[in-house]
């Protein structure tokens, strides 16, 4: 799959959510469903499921962990975040363009070598060119005593723009960018230009030694909030008559531009592009299986949450999550 696509998006986004919920083929399968979620309460990691459908509650359970209105630590499900706030900044003209240039974001004098020329667009696909902040080198990072400025001089181990180097570092360089810029943190922006219009509490998380939140981990959204979300992407960037993010941005959003190496699934801006179900799927994962899953033709948003201090590797829980989510979008 090379993208989502906006007729995608909007045929199976915008139409759907206006249709009664009687016609959904969960209701037609009750006892598949109730099989499905039933096993996904037996997996130990998992702390709870919310599924919505063309708007719509279809299941929400907490099997263990916080409630499902109480934030929890979704992890690098904050990485998807950032790159919605980035894209609510360009709508608004905060920000030229994805082809603007970072460093005079930050108001930092150039470096002189190819770090000069990244660009909005290569923090947003993990294309920056920089060494990883993340897995092994993590600790080092956020023990170091300004968090932008270990991402930024991290070597090169290539030009901006080139290959898929998954980190952390990167989205806080952009999370500072757009707080510079707007003259708010990130904390100020994720709260009022997502969490107040869809009715989301969004409380303060982790900052570095400057006071600049955290940006692509460590946010605290609670499932119910994750899971409106996914029913705003849906819906073509709103949700109950309030436009939150442009139809264009989310478009872009899900268009190719890398691929994972650990997966193998193709990356856009803060999303990862596969199929579940067989059918062309959009999703944000954090640590330990944090997921938001939207599958347009389905008008299918999944939130999953879980335990935050425990792995979740791809031969492992987070391969039961995969194909958790291929079995409810089958049944659904």
């Amino acid at each position: 799959m090379s993208s989502i696509s906006r007729r995608t998006i909007l045929a199976s986004g915008s139409a759907t959510l206006a249709m009664p919920f009687l016609i959904a083929p969960a209701v037609a399968q009750p006892t598949a469903l109730v099989e499905v979620t039933a096993g996904a309460s037996r997996l130990d990691q998992i702390h709870a499921l919310v599924i919505h459908q063309n708007g719509n509650r279809v299941f929400a359970e907490a099997f263990r962990g916080r409630a499902l209105d109480r934030p929890a630590n979704v992890k690098s499900v904050s990485k998807t975040i950032v790159a919605l706030l980035t894209g609510i900044a360009i709508d608004r003209g905060v920000v030229a363009s994805t082809d603007q240039r970072i460093l005079p974001m930050l108001g930092r004098a150039p470096f002189g070598d190819a770090r000069d020329e990244m660009t909005v667009a290569d923090l947003l696909t993990m294309r920056a060119g920089l060494s990883s902040t993340s897995g092994a080198d993590y600790g080092a990072w956020v023990s170091s005593r300004d968090w932008v400025e270990y991402a930024l001089n991290q070597p090169l181990e290539g030009a901006p723009g080139g290959r898929f180097i998954y980190s952390t570092g990167g989205w806080h360089v952009l999370g500072a960018a757009l707080a510079r810029v707007s003259g708010q943190s990130l904390l100020q922006l994720a709260q009022a230009w997502l969490g107040n219009p869809l009715d989301i509490a969004i409380p303060p998380w982790v900052a570095d030694p400057q006071g600049r939140y955290l940006g692509g981990n460590d946010m605290a959204i609670s499932p119910l909030g994750l899971a409106r979300i996914g029913d705003m992407v849906l819906n073509g960037g709103q949700l109950g008559g309030q436009r939150v993010v442009s139809e264009s941005w989310l478009n872009r959003s899900f268009e190719a531009r890398a691929r994972s190496p650990f997966s193998g699934d193709q990356y856009g801006y803060g999303w990862f592009l596969t199929r579940f179900g067989g059918q062309a799927s959009a999703y944000a994962r954090g640590y330990g299986g944090q997921m938001l899953v939207v599958v347009p033709r389905r008008g299918l948003s999944i939130a999953i949450t879980s335990d935050p201090a425990r792995p979740a590797r791809s031969d492992g829980y987070f391969g039961d999550l995969r194909r958790l989510v291929d079995d409810i979008v089958r049944v659904v």
